[in-house]
This record gives C-alpha cells, structure tokens and sequence, in this order.
C-alpha cells in the first residue's frame, strides 16, 4: 500500500527546511547553516553511489528508492513570490531535476506544467491539501508519495507538514 513520506529532508527543530528569506544566491535561505557538517554532493549522486561512502551520500542514497511522486512548496522549486515572472526559470536543477516523477508544486499562482526528458514533470496547483495527496497518489502509480521542502509563508491555508497523515 502506498504511503506518504518525509525521509531524507534537513529540518530545523522549530520545524524549517529552509530560511525566511530564499534568493536565487540562497536556495535554502540562511537555513544553509544546517548542511555545514556535510560535503554536499549528495545530491548529485541520488540515483547512483560515485566517489567516496560519507555521510550524506549515506543519508541520500534511498532517496528515490519507492517514490513515485512528490509534493512540495513553491520555494523548493524557485525563490519567486507572486504572479510567476515570465523568466524562463526552471527550477534549481536547470536542465535535468533529480526526481524522475511527477512533482506537484503547491502555489497560489498555477501555470502550465514543466516536463522534463528524465521523467520529471513540475505541476503548479492551488488546491487543498487531500486534492493534492489525491493527485499524487494517482500519479504514483501505487508507488509512495514523498513530501518536499518548501517554505511556508505566514498565513497560508495550508496546513503545516505535521498535520499531513
């Protein structure tokens, strides 16, 4: 049976992945502090182990493992607020965004989906929590469902992770 999951996401202890204020020289805003005892190449190697075994290739190396689509805010994908910009950003990946499944992008401001060659595809909704976790688990495919990062503004009608069953 298909579940939802947190795995593999630095959190604060009062409950932040990322900073106050994410620029596009600050993805995770001043909440970078938090990765400072790791070499931060992790990333680059989730869906294959290359180089030496340290901690957070340890940390990283099932992140994909089971997952068959993500849930995220609107500042893990940009640091954008507002009407989307006509810019031509395409997330903090560029060209070739690490999840390989659906992701879907909870923001006041929907667009036109992004799809990539790899798998991925960005969908932009506005919608209620169970909508989207109703959207996810379809696009899944039976597969579990992964809950991203993102910062949550104040007053958003979203409720935070931790309610999320």
């Amino acid at each position: 049976m298909a579940r939802t999951r947190v795995h593999s996401q630095f959190v604060s202890l009062d409950g932040f992945s990322a900073g106050e204020f994410v620029t596009f020289d600050e993805p995770i805003g001043e909440a970078g502090r938090l990765f400072s005892h790791f070499d931060c190449q992790g990333i680059d190697g989730v869906h294959t182990i290359d180089g030496p075994i340290t901690l957070d290739r340890t940390l990283f190396a099932l992140w994909g493992q089971g997952i068959g689509a993500e849930i995220m805010g609107r500042r893990k994908f940009g640091p954008q607020t507002g009407p989307w910009p006509d810019d031509g950003w395409r997330g903090w990946w560029g060209g070739e965004p690490p999840f390989r499944t659906p992701c879907f992008v909870l923001t006041h401001h929907p667009r036109d989906p992004l799809e990539f060659e790899n798998g991925t595809t960005f969908h932009f909704v506005d919608a209620g929590i169970d909508e989207v976790l109703a959207m996810a688990y379809e696009a899944a495919g039976g597969l579990d469902v992964r809950i991203g990062g993102g910062h949550r503004r104040s007053g958003s009608s979203w409720p935070p992770i931790s309610s999320i069953s």
